[in-house]
Parts: structure tokens; C-alpha cells; sequence
């Protein structure tokens, strides 16, 4: 026996008239596909149900049945599944004792996603998509370009080469006209680039959630969002010292003494900006209840690495100081970041972990 099987993926038949589904016999799809139509004469579904007529009344030589079945809008996993249960319920419904193959008329790629779910339960002859002729694979080339830009992983490979080599030659003859310098174009195409690159590798997402975490922060009352910028200012300021001290040395060019300019230029600034964060930080936790003793570690720790690396690039650059600074540094960070530990896991024992305020 042969099932002409009309497959509506997101339920246009039922959701528009109200038809209760699955739709089996002749007449019943008939009176489907009419009411369809008159309510949207453009719906392509309309054109399945029909070709689902017109197979059932070409086919002379076999027994045959014509049926309708829908799934759900916006979900394909849930569309798939009332797909099947539906697929169930007219093959349960037919009394034919020969073997049941299936025809399934659909409009597009869409719907035949479904293929997988009516093969495990009925072997399928073939798929027959019914389109307009004025369209013909239009919306299967729709969906193809719908999943392809929908990749992430294609679209930077793809659309990221592909919109820089679009833009390589109109942006040089826009210059040309207007008599832009060179430099004026290298900024443009700078700019443009960017952007392509960004939308191709995701990094719009990033930004979005970005600005999201300020705007919470902004409202909510968060003290690290004052403390990072003030911490990003520091480190500005840390790395133009450190440069500063860097352009300042007369004969020392080994990459040893850049290293120890650099750092001792900078790690006053540096020791800074990490106090403040971490300070933002703590009292941020503490406001939300959720502070404990052993998170006043953070700023002993950045100012005991900064007394370690001030005593060791002073050791490197300056002639003055000698071995027992650098010892005196050495203990004196150990011993800072030894202390505070100790201190506040007294602290977390004895007292618990604080309450807000």
C-alpha cells in the first residue's frame, strides 16, 4: 500500500484553520487544503496538500491513501517528535494488511528534517518538493544560507576574508575620487576591517555582554567598577614610568637591564592599582554577604610581589644597592605574604565569615 504523506514541520494547516490533525483520506486533506488557502493563499503548504491530492488520484494500479501530518512552530526537536506521533496515528488507522511505503510531499529542506523520524517507522519511496515554479529552490537555498551564516565556525572563515577582499577595491576608488591621501584609506579599510572581523569571529557578543556587566555595575552599586578604572589608570601610568626609567639608562642596554628598568619604573604603580582592584573586589563580596577573612590575602600578596621585584630590579640597576638589600626584600615580601596568610586563617576560624553591614 502506498501513504501519500504531506509533512507541515511548523503546523501552518493547524495553527491558521484550526484543522485538528493528522488529516487522513482524500476528502478530509481536500477540505484541509481548502481552508487553507482561503485563509492564506499564500502559504506554500497549500501547494502540498494539493500535490498530495493530485499523486493520490494519478496513482490507479495500488492501493493507496493520502494523509496530513504537522509538528509544532519554532522548535525543530518538538516539531520532529509530533511529527512521529502523528505518522503513528495514521498508520494505525489504516487497515490495509500489505506493507505500508510512504511518499512524502513537502515544500522545502526544512521539512524534509523530518525524514530520519518517518524512516524509522514506515520505508519511504521517495520525497517529492513541491515549490512554485517563479521560486523554484528558493527556499531551500534560503534555509542552506540561513544555516551556513548561523555557524560560527563559518562564518570566520567565510565571511571574514571574503567582506575584506569586497572592500579592498571600492574603498581605493573612493579615495582616488576624493583626493583622500593614503593614509586617510589605510584608516578606513583599518576601521572597516575591524568591524568585519569582529562580526565574523563572535566578538560582538563579547562587547554586548560587556557593556550589560557595566550598566549592572553602574545600577547596582558595584565598587570595582570605580576601583578598574582607577586600577586601569594606574597601569597606564606604571607603563609610560617604566619606559620613563628605561629611556633614562645610559650604558646599559642588556636585555637583563631593560627588563629591571622596566619593572622598577613601574611596579610602584603597578602594586597600586592591583591593592585597589582587590580592595574593590573585597568590598564588593562583602556587601553580598559573601566575604571571608582569607580574601584580605589578595592585597598582601600584590604588595609582597611588589616588594620582591622592587628589591630585584634595583639589585640589576642600580649600582648603589648591594646583596643585603636585596635580602632585606627578599625576607620582607616572604614574611608579608607568610603573615597575612596566617592572620586571617586565625581570623576565618575564630570569627567565621563575616556579615554585611
Amino acid at each position: 500500500m502506498l501513504l501519500v504523506l504531506c509533512v507541515d514541520l511548523d503546523d501552518d494547516l493547524g495553527r491558521k484553520t484550526g484543522v485538528e490533525t493528522p488529516v487522513i483520506g482524500r476528502d478530509a486533506v481536500e477540505s484541509a487544503a481548502v481552508a487553507l488557502a482561503e485563509t492564506d493563499p499564500e502559504d506554500s503548504d497549500v501547494n502540498v496538500l494539493f500535490e498530495g491530492i493530485h499523486i493520490y488520484d494519478s496513482v490507479d494500479d495500488e492501493a493507496v491513501e493520502v494523509a496530513a501530518v504537522t509538528g509544532v512552530d519554532g522548535n525543530d526537536v518538538a516539531a520532529n517528535r509530533a511529527v512521529g506521533e502523528e505518522v503513528d496515528k495514521v498508520l494505525a488507522s489504516l487497515s490495509s494488511s500489505e506493507d505500508v511505503r510512504a511518499l512524502l510531499v513537502t515544500d522545502g529542506a526544512q521539512d524534509e528534517s523530518v525524514v530520519p523520524v518517518i524512516r524509522s517507522r514506515i520505508h519511504i519511496d521517495g520525497v517529492r518538493r513541491v515549490v512554485v515554479r517563479q521560486s523554484q529552490d528558493l527556499e531551500s537555498m534560503y534555509y542552506t544560507i540561513k544555516q551556513v551564516l548561523d555557524d560560527p565556525e563559518t562564518r570566520g572563515t567565510i565571511l571574514v576574508p571574503l567582506g575584506i577582499l569586497l572592500l579592498i577595491y571600492p574603498l581605493a576608488i573612493l579615495a582616488d575620487s576624493l583626493e583622500l591621501p593614503g593614509s586617510s584609506l589605510g584608516i578606513i579599510s583599518g576601521l572597516l576591517g575591524l568591524y568585519i572581523l569582529a562580526r565574523g569571529l563572535g566578538a560582538e557578543q563579547t562587547l554586548d555582554a560587556t557593556v550589560e556587566r557595566v550598566r549592572s555595575g553602574l545600577f547596582g552599586g558595584r565598587v570595582t567598577l570605580i576601583t578598574y578604572v582607577v586600577a586601569a589608570a594606574l597601569l597606564v601610568i606604571g607603563g609610560v614610568s617604566g619606559v620613563q626609567t628605561l629611556n633614562q639608562l645610559a650604558d646599559k642596554s642588556s636585555v637583563l637591564d631593560v627588563l629591571a628598568a622596566l619593572v622598577y619604573g613601574s611596579i610602584q604603580w603597578f602594586a597600586a592599582a592591583g591593592v585597589t582592584s582587590s580592595l574593590g573586589h573585597v568590598t564588593d563580596e562583602y556587601l553580598d554577604g559573601r566575604f571571608e577573612w582569607r580574601f584580605l590575602n589578595a592585597p598582601f600578596y600584590v604588595l609582597a610581589i611588589a616588594v620582591v621585584l622592587h628589591g630585584v630590579s634595583a639589585y640589576f640597576l642600580l649600582d648603589a644597592v648591594g646583596i643585603s638589600y636585596l635580602a632585606i626584600t627578599l625576607t620582607g615580601g616572604t614574611l608579608l605574604g607568610l603573615g597575612s596568610t596566617l592572620a586571617f586563617a586565625i581570623a576565618e576560624t575564630r570569627f567565621g565569615r563575616a556579615e554585611p553591614a
